[in-house]
């Protein structure tokens, strides 16, 4: 909408900025160029998992291994899929032979401009054990995609969150 006024900063963190358009108040982060997730599948069919304590929700989360690109300036400017490549290997442990590109869209487009990239990453080798850097406490987990449903109904019923993201990675990887 080419009639909105520019953008007005509200506030400004070390990772987020609140601001401003017209009526609307929004998160963008100042350090990151993009954020990813990888729908990792191993050979025998196990979707890996991610569960990690989440701050703002004060709850342990499942989520699909995932990550900011561009926010290391050390790296320079990783593409999405190195990006995508650095977390997997983080988080998971896990090294992909293939990283196929799925589709990018907004994680919440009333909340923040993020827009998010989804990897299928397959051909996969441990290389280590994962759980995340200095800052994560990452459990990873390898449920079979066959089973998955009924995993996260568990897992929910245990009291864990469950990210839909989930859903859209199996869903956008089911008929490969």
């Amino acid at each position: 909408m080419s009639d909105l006024p520019p953008p007005r900063i509200l506030a400004e963190g070390k990772y987020l900025r609140l601001v401003a358009r017209g009526h609307w108040e929004y998160a963008e982060r100042t350090s990151a160029t993009g954020a990813v997730t990888i729908v990792a599948l191993t050979d025998d069919r196990r979707l890996v998992l991610v569960e990690q304590f989440r701050i703002p929700l004060s709850a342990s989360v499942i989520e699909l291994p995932a990550g900011l690109a561009g926010d290391i300036a050390a790296e320079g400017d990783l593409s999405l899929e190195e990006s995508a490549r650095r977390e997997l290997l983080e988080e998971t442990g896990y090294d992909a032979l293939e990283m196929q590109y799925l589709m990018s869209g907004p994680t919440s487009a009333g909340l923040s401009n993020e827009v998010v990239t989804f990897f299928h990453a397959t051909g996969l080798k441990r290389l280590h054990a994962g759980g995340g850097d200095e800052h994560e406490r990452i459990t990873v987990h390898e449920p079979l995609l066959d089973h998955i449903d009924d995993w996260l109904a568990e897992q929910s019923q245990a009291g864990l969150l469950i990210d839909p993201k989930i859903f859209a990675g199996i869903r956008l990887i089911r008929d490969r």
